[in-house]
């Protein structure tokens, strides 16, 4: 990061306070050194000072806009729970403090803010073959599913083998569960994942060792470890069987919420074939009894209305 900062500035200075010292470097025209690494200075504290001007000739703009500044640090400071970002513009009056002790539990919530939610944030953490997982979410009475993923602290946008991973997980264990308090009997299909997911708000973030790390286009906003998948799966798998178990009203809640989505996906369905086939089913054929039966005439003298 700090490389690729230095490539396209103006000019950037380093200040390290370190053992006991203070030490700094500046580097101008895309990175290239001016100084060395010299001592300036005694201290008792210890941390890095980066200052830094965006090269001009490489972008349309060079003014900072505070909120997309704000949104990214907010983000941080979910992931990273326990740390302390403060966002000061010098150039006014804007000052923000980002600090969440509860991590993605706390960026759920964020999402959900001005929703109606079913259920309390759940949140699941272990480690599989080296990759650490976090995963938290919250269902809300809404109808759209919101699922936001990252990588080492990186959004993954484009999505990847972790969301694969959690939304396979998530499929297998609300099915299994369905069909073990029988809200879902023999003859039922399964629940598809996207009626499971309806009103779904979720968080994903792995940390994943370097040489694991496999990416899908130039953009890198899509993860493709296929460790990654099995990870996700594994770890969200044992912990959301146990949550369904443990909280069966909640379950029963979300599981029938998804029977409602699968039964209104169902008669869309057939709803669009209907329409597709010029087929139009009149209210007489689903209202009237065996007996009576619709005109089969257009000659108002061959038929008989009953009242």
């Amino acid at each position: 990061g700090a490389s690729v900062v230095n490539a396209i500035s103006e000019w950037l200075t380093v200040t390290i306070e370190r053992d006991g010292f203070v030490y700094q470097q500046r580097f101008e025209n895309g990175g290239k050194p001016v100084t060395s690494l010299e001592k300036i200075g005694k201290t008792k504290k210890t941390g890095t000072l980066t200052h830094f001007k965006p090269d001009p000739t490489m972008f349309s703009t060079t003014t900072y806009n505070f909120e997309t500044l704000s949104e990214r640090l907010r983000e941080s400071a979910f992931l990273l729970k326990g740390l302390k970002i403060e966002l000061i513009d010098e150039r006014g009056d804007q000052h923000e403090v980002f600090y969440y002790e509860n991590g993605i539990e706390a960026f759920v919530a964020y999402l959900n803010e001005e929703k109606d939610v079913l259920s309390e944030v759940v949140s699941f953490e272990g480690e599989h073959h080296s990759i650490e997982v976090d995963f938290a979410f919250q269902f809300n009475d809404g109808y759209s599913e919101n699922i936001l993923s990252f990588v080492n602290n990186v959004r993954t946008k484009d999505g990847g083998t972790h969301e694969s991973g959690a939304k396979t997980a998530m499929t297998r264990a609300f099915n299994e569960y369905a069909r073990k308090v029988a809200l879902l009997k023999e003859k039922d299909k399964n629940l598809e994942g996207t009626d499971i997911r309806e009103g779904l708000s979720a968080i994903i973030s792995l940390r994943i060792p370097e040489e694991l790390l496999q990416f899908e286009g130039q953009t890198k906003g899509k993860l493709g470890t296929s460790e990654a998948r099995s990870a996700v799966d594994a770890i969200v798998s044992e912990q959301l069987a146990y949550f369904l178990e443990e909280n069966r009203d909640t379950a029963t809640l979300l599981v029938k919420k998804a029977i409602k989505a699968s039964q209104a996906r169902e008669a869309a369905r057939k709803a669009r074939e209907e329409a597709r086939s010029g087929k139009k089913r009149k209210k007489s054929e689903v209202t009237l009894s065996g007996k009576l039966t619709p005109a089969g005439s257009r000659n108002p003298a061959k038929n008989e209305l009953y009242l």
